[in-house]
């Protein structure tokens, strides 16, 4: 029986990334899948994901990869946030173009996550975009924000208003064992 030395076997890798290493292995092998992997970490959904499933679209997607939504009101109304991802060579024009999406979509924030760190023209352009208010907690949170996957797996997320808007509670009533027990009872008789 003859020996397979590790630089010709072939092998599948099955699972999550855990780390850095993990996520770099997924990146270079499926760009896609390192999307679909790193967008649910921040809350995010795949564009063009199914309810209940990771995977999004493939292709022309124009920049945005993922998306999430938050209320920071008590309208009701939902506000956007889009993602950009980025596993390999990152540039400042990167962020512009995140900044140009973030108009277009009217979107309140633009979330840049990228496996490589950022270099200081990306930070600078990410701070000249100034921020994002919200009324509500009368609170600013950066309306470009450049997230690594590093920052992730330490446990960073998205700056962002909660999404724990408190609204009107309605009136309690007192508990009634005899409203209860009209539930059951048969009222056809």
């Amino acid at each position: 029986m003859g020996r397979v030395s590790a630089s010709t076997a072939t092998y599948r890798v099955i699972g999550q990334p855990e780390d850095l290493e993990g996520a770099r292995n997924l990146a270079e092998n499926d760009r896609y899948g390192f999307q679909w992997w790193v967008l649910p970490l921040v809350g995010a959904r795949a564009l063009g994901a199914e309810a209940g499933k990771k995977e999004g679209k493939k292709g022309s997607d124009k920049g945005i990869d993922g998306t999430m939504a938050f209320i920071d009101d008590t309208s009701g109304k939902s506000k956007k946030i889009v993602f950009s991802v980025k596993s390999g060579h990152v540039n400042v024009s990167h962020i512009r173009d995140l900044g140009h999406l973030v108009e277009r979509e009217k979107a309140a924030i633009g979330v840049y996550i990228t496996l490589e760190p950022p270099t200081k023209p990306m930070i600078t352009e990410a701070v000249s975009a100034g921020f994002y208010h919200s009324d509500f907690f009368n609170k600013d949170y950066p309306r470009i924000q450049i997230l690594t996957v590093e920052d992730i797996l330490a446990g960073r997320g998205v700056s962002m208003p909660s999404d724990s808007v408190t609204f009107k509670k309605a009136a309690k009533e007192a508990f009634s064992h005899r409203a209860q027990q009209t539930m059951f009872t048969d009222t056809d008789q």
